[in-house]
């Protein structure tokens, strides 16, 4: 009897089979160069894309890798298409090189076809500057990040070579030993992958990691290793704070040299933090007055925190950053603007990925029990739902009163956990707070007030905190035992990852993690909660549903 889980469609599709006895292990295998699309009951849907495809050969595999893993697992002969579309993408990477000679930068085709498709395309052959041989061109600096993002556009990824401009020397060293802290494997290897000794085809990419996994250490590794000049980019003063805390406590800098540049403070130092937010600010004039801090410090090595909120005016600064080694952090490579192919392009390939369910079974997160709680709408609540536009359903249904019946249900069945409720809509959650005299942290909220709060919260002088959507980012908040989600952003995958992440931290005792997401039943929010549910599975949780 086959008991292979893979049904291998032309269009580059897998079916896979979930129950069977190979499923695990198919799983983990595909989870390299595919992406779930579908997580119903019993069936799972993959896509081998492009990019997936990419990011698999940047990490080392091949084509035949690709293949012979198929075929290991597969029920039924796949069409031959399936195998010549594999041949075909993978041959699309490294067509393009770009390298250093003579102190210029030169663009390579190995193609005489890609060298022509590109070479009459309107928007590269302006990109592309005078020959050098039949198969070589000059390339400007300023141009290196742009032909990059416009190639793989183009269906053709460029591999960069051209290494990078050393930048201020950094005196760094970790304060690691048995007494303070020491990196776990998957730290030092992704460390070590990205860096790889300084070699010219390292030092740009993206690391994933699940949230409570140490990315901020990662991080900090990694200037340890450069020691250059570090700009690290973040999501919010919460953050800031927090990798300032973290530089500190991990490495031998001072605090002179740590410096933070934000809404009120601007500061630049050997490293300096700074806000997405403040980068993105376009005053009157349409200009970015704050992209001069990429130009004021000869940086050495640049840090993408949370690099799938990556916002579009730094990709844009980040384009004629090239020569720049580029750090990406992240626990999900999904972005719901559609620019993952940015990102491979300007900060460049994933380098390293570790399967959360494989952490969580090596104890370096906890276990999750996740669960989907429908909750029925009054019948004057439905009928209001039922005659709104339907731009506006997703809101009613998200504010579904019913819900805080159940919040109060959960938080009596819960008495002694540290529980985070989090919130999309300023409304519920204030009501929420008011409700149940709750301590509320939301966007309006003073950075010297969230912090008192949040170490309430760890030294568990309070117990409940309601959190709006900056709950999602880089908060440090080791103790949270449950999650209970009252409301989510249209069916956020990215979202998902960052929210059970404030839950993943192992505890102390050993025990796991529960999440809770509160959906109404029969409206639209059960459908943007399909989305979810793939993020989920796509990591190895399982996850139960009752109706309330």
């Amino acid at each position: 009897m086959n008991t292979n889980p893979l049904i291998i469609q032309s269009g580059l599709t897998i079916l896979m089979e979930t129950d069977g006895p190979r499923s695990k292990d198919a799983k983990i295998a595909l989870n390299q160069f595919a992406e779930l699309v579908k997580s119903p009951e019993h069936i799972h849907t993959y896509q081998i894309t492009p990019l997936s495809v990419w990011n698999a050969m940047a990490a080392g595999m091949s084509g035949q890798y690709i293949l012979d893993t198929l075929n290991q697992y597969k029920k039924f002969d796949f069409p031959d298409v399936v195998g010549k579309e594999i041949q075909n993408l993978t041959e699309r990477y490294g067509q393009i090189v770009i390298v250093k000679e003579n102190d210029a930068l030169i663009i390579r085709f190995l193609s005489p076809f890609v060298q022509t498709l590109a070479l009459n395309d309107a928007n590269i052959a302006p990109l592309i500057g005078k020959p050098v041989d039949k198969s070589s061109f000059q390339l400007e600096l300023i141009y290196r990040g742009l032909v990059k993002q416009k190639l793989i556009e183009f269906g053709y990824p460029v591999q960069d070579e051209a290494g990078f401009i050393e930048g201020e020397p950094l005196t760094l060293f970790l304060k690691e030993s048995e007494e303070t802290f020491t990196l776990r494997h998957y730290q030092r290897e992704a460390v070590d992958l990205f860096y790889a000794k300084g070699s010219f085809s390292a030092g740009h990419g993206v690391i994933v990691l699940p949230c409570g996994a140490g990315k901020t250490l990662v991080g900090i590794a990694t200037m340890a290793e450069i020691k250059q000049k570090t700009l690290i980019l973040t999501t919010g003063n919460t953050s800031v704070k927090q990798w300032q805390r973290e530089i500190l406590d991990k490495t031998t800098l001072e605090k002179e040299s740590v410096a933070e540049y934000s809404g009120k403070t601007k500061t630049i130092a050997d490293v300096t933090i700074a806000t997405y937010q403040i980068m993105s600010y376009r005053n009157k004039e349409g200009e970015f007055p704050h992209f001069e801090l990429f130009d004021k410090g000869n940086w050495g090595l640049i840090i993408y925190d949370e690099v799938h909120l990556l916002p579009a005016p730094v990709f844009r600064i980040t384009a004629s950053l090239q020569a720049k080694r580029r750090l990406g952090l992240t626990a999900t490579l999904v972005r719901e603007d559609g620019k993952e192919k940015d990102v491979f392009a300007l900060i460049g390939p994933k380098r390293y990925d570790v399967p959360w369910k494989e952490m969580e079974e090596q104890g370096f997160i906890a276990d999750a029990t996740c669960v989907e709680v429908k909750v029925k709408q009054s019948d004057a609540y439905n009928m209001e739902y039922a005659m709104a536009e339907n731009k506006h359903r997703f809101r009613i249904a998200a504010e579904n009163p019913r819900k805080i019946e159940k919040l109060k249900e959960l938080l009596a069945a819960y008495p002694d956990k540290q529980t985070l409720i989090i919130g999309e809509y300023i409304t519920q959650i204030e009501k929420v707070a008011g409700e149940l005299d709750l301590k509320i942290i939301f966007g309006k909220t003073k950075q010297k007030e969230r912090e008192k709060i949040f170490q309430q919260f760890r030294d568990k002088e309070i117990k409940v905190l309601v959190l709006s959507r900056v709950g999602n980012f880089a908060i440090d908040l080791p103790d949270a035992d449950l999650l209970i989600q009252m409301s989510g952003k249209y069916g956020s995958r990215q979202e998902e990852a960052q929210r059970l992440g404030r839950v993943l931290r192992p505890k102390k005792d050993g025990h796991g993690a529960l999440f809770y997401s509160l959906i109404s039943s029969q409206t639209c929010e059960e459908e943007f909660a399909r989305n979810r549910q793939i993020f989920l599975t796509e990591q190895g949780y399982s996850y139960d549903i009752i109706v309330f």
